[in-house]
């Protein structure tokens, strides 16, 4: 049995015309005669589809109309679980290939249709297409009218009702009338390269999980790697394995990471606070440790050390400091923004013209009994 695979298909590679490539594929390509469905490459070779997602588009397209094309009813016929099901067709629903209609019926059941289209983007530019192309919705074919310069004379049925010439003694001279003129289609005019796009009809509200990733953060570089910031990083890196063995580098994942230590040195960081960022709670298991340090020493960087017109900014504000002053009384030293007394002096003050100003109510109040008596 192999030696007969073998044999058609070295018979077949010899019938493919034109010299064969040396590396890639080789298409031997077989016309089908029944059971085709025609593909476009804009799905076959979507950059931001999954194959799953191109594969479940692929059957939908393949079915006629009318069947069931739910979560469980596509489950049912691939291998595939609903999850990976249901993931496919938010990508294709995202991307316009598929829309998913509820719609209320007379009686108020609430139904959902699956639309399928196998070229959105052409709803979005009819005009721009050489034919005039419109989206299939039914699946009976439906001949193309032939040329006018081919059409029969119409019917004496459904001519118009026209006068009849008079009769001539002539009879080869008399003829059919005309048929009518059909107007002929007025060309469009050819799109503007300037004009503004139309709104896509389906704008996703969250990426699918296919989508393009943004490219990596590329490792950070210090100002400039001296021989000091070299040796230190270096050190670093080598003496990670004694406080934690998985972290063992080779010597060429050692020389690419050492600008990104040195890039961390240069900001001030302390060297065991450096391992500890690298090191601490690492995946189990590690497979490619030189990974995993390259996307922290990118995505932990600590920011620059503050400047000297930073750290002005941060300056405590003036404090009003109050100046010494000495008592006028007993020369001691006390706070106070002007000068006189301190408080005790003050307290002493107060307390003997309040005892001057009793002995001498004390004495008015005497000196008024003795008069009265």
């Amino acid at each position: 049995m192999d030696t007969q695979q073998n044999t058609a298909l070295t018979r077949a590679l010899a019938e493919v015309p034109g010299p064969l490539p040396t590396s890639g594929v080789i298409h031997i390509v077989i016309p089908h005669t029944d059971r085709f469905t025609v593909v476009g490459n804009h799905l076959a070779q979507h950059p931001g589809l999954s194959c799953t997602a191109i594969g479940i588009a692929v059957r939908i397209q393949s079915l006629p109309q009318g069947t069931e094309v739910s979560i469980k009813a596509l489950a049912a016929h691939c291998h595939e679980g609903e999850k990976r099901i249901a993931a496919a067709l938010r990508e294709l629903e995202a991307l316009g290939y598929l829309q998913r209609l509820r719609e209320r019926l007379p009686n108020g059941r609430v139904i959902t249709r699956t639309v399928f289209c196998n070229q959105p983007t052409a709803l979005l530019h009819p005009r721009q297409t050489s034919g005039p192309q419109r989206p299939a919705v039914t699946t009976t074919p439906q001949a193309p009218a032939p040329p006018q310069a081919q059409t029969p004379a119409p019917a004496p049925a459904v001519r118009p009702e026209r006068p009849m010439p008079p009769a001539t003694s002539d009879q080869s001279e008399q003829t059919d009338p005309p048929a009518p003129e059909t107007p002929a289609p007025v060309p469009l005019p050819p799109p503007s390269p300037f004009a503004t796009p139309p709104a896509p009809l389906f704008v996703p509200l969250v990426p699918p999980p296919t989508a393009p990733k943004p490219p990596p953060r590329p490792l950070p570089r210090p100002t400039e790697l001296t021989p000091e910031l070299d040796r230190a990083a270096t050190a670093l890196l080598s003496d990670l394995p004694r406080h934690a063995p998985q972290f063992t580098l080779s010597e060429d994942d050692l020389r690419r990471l050492v600008p990104g230590v040195a890039a961390w040195l240069e900001r001030a960081a302390r060297p065991d606070a450096i391992r500890h960022a690298l090191t601490d709670d690492p995946p189990h298991p590690l497979k490619h440790p030189a990974k995993l340090l390259k996307y922290r020493l990118t995505e932990l960087l600590p920011p620059p050390p503050p400047g000297i017109h930073d750290l002005a900014a941060l300056a405590r504000p003036h404090i009003r400091v109050t100046p010494f002053q000495t008592c006028d009384d007993c020369d001691r030293a006390f706070r106070s923004p002007t000068p006189g007394h301190c408080r005790d002096c003050r307290e002493h003050r107060t307390h003997r013209a309040h005892h001057a100003d009793q002995t001498s109510h004390q004495a008015h109040r005497t000196e008024d009994v003795r008069s009265a008596a």
